[in-house]
């Protein structure tokens, strides 16, 4: 049997599945299977108000990764948040910077808290070696300023997953944009100061534990790799005599 044959046969099973439990079996089992022509079964399954199987449709494109990203921007609900949040999840654990637009917009303006805080987690996955070189500095600004914003963002869950994308923005543009990096540090510490729910000012914490390190890595780096070359040259005479 092959491949398609495989996913039709799955296909058919979530399509023709008259409970929840087996709804769910059916799309994990179609998700494992890792098969590119599922992609558009397991998005549909993302709007069946069903949250095990929508879990088991966002493991599922995630695992296929970026053959799914055009058909998740192309078949996102503009009318389903659930599906929304579900689709943008999909999205940020797959990292493909091809849906940037799609998050910035969804992380700033979207009136549904869940489909913001996906966009605003996707922002901290994009997987920075797609972006052309000479684009790199720009876009990372973009996404620097959305951030910034988006942590002041009324609702705690969606303040949460900002501070974890600076998180990973500020070890991202260490080298690329450093003179900008103090403008996450400033941030964060002000969301530390002021912010009122304690699950944040506790991410908070843990975030600038991780660019500290990160920051003590890279001071030291240099050092540490010219004591790796260094080769110890006897003195002369200094054999045995």
């Amino acid at each position: 049997m092959n491949n398609s044959d495989l996913a039709q046969i799955l296909i058919r099973a979530v399509q023709e599945a008259d409970s929840s439990e087996r709804l769910v079996d059916a799309v994990q089992e179609l998700a494992a299977a890792g098969i590119e022509e599922s992609v558009p079964t397991l998005i549909a399954a993302l709007g069946y108000n069903n949250p095990g199987a929508a879990v088991a449709a966002v493991d599922g494109l995630i695992a296929i990764g970026e053959a799914a990203v055009s058909p998740l921007l192309e078949l996102i609900d503009d009318y389903n948040y659930g599906a929304r949040a579900w689709a943008l999840r999909a999205l940020a654990g797959i990292g493909d910077v091809r849906a940037l637009d799609t998050l910035l917009e969804a992380a700033k303006t979207d009136f549904s808290l869940s489909v913001r805080r996906a966009a605003a987690r996707g922002l901290g996955t994009l997987r920075w070696h797609q972006v052309p070189p000479e684009k790199v500095e720009s876009v990372q600004t973009e996404v620097l300023e959305a951030l910034l914003l988006i942590s002041q963002d009324p609702e705690w869950v969606v303040r949460y997953a900002a501070v974890t994308s600076l998180e990973t923005l500020a070890i991202a543009i260490a080298v690329t944009l450093p003179d900008q990096a103090s403008r996450i540090t400033n941030q964060l510490q002000q969301i530390l100061d002021t912010d009122a729910d304690l699950g944040v000012r506790t991410r908070v914490k843990f975030a600038q534990e991780k660019i500290q390190q990160q920051q003590h890595q890279e001071v030291f780096a240099p050092k540490r790799k010219l004591q790796e070359t260094e080769v110890e040259v006897p003195h002369r005479g200094g054999g045995r005599r």
